[in-house]
């Protein structure tokens, strides 16, 4: 994720691996056949935190695609 220079991509991937966390945090809470519902409410409230997060990044780079026409960070050049 880290090499990758497109933003949209990058925060694409973010997700996917957002969401594959939740994935296995909602496999573990369901223990023989009962669900705990402390790590539901985590996972609940890591989507929220998720989505509130992912539009900020969307914003951000909907931004920067207006000021600059670019969807790629500019590299870093030392003076």
């Amino acid at each position: 994720m880290v090499l990758i220079n497109h933003l949209l991509r990058r925060i694409l991937a973010f997700n996917l691996m957002g969401s594959g966390a939740f994935l296995v945090l909602v496999g573990l809470a369901q223990r023989l056949d009962v669900a705990d519902p402390v790590p539901q409410a985590m996972v609940l409230t890591g989507i929220v935190v998720a989505v509130a997060a992912t539009a900020l990044a969307l914003a951000l780079v909907r931004k920067l695609h207006a000021l600059s026409g670019q969807l790629e960070l500019p590299d870093d050049v030392d003076a």
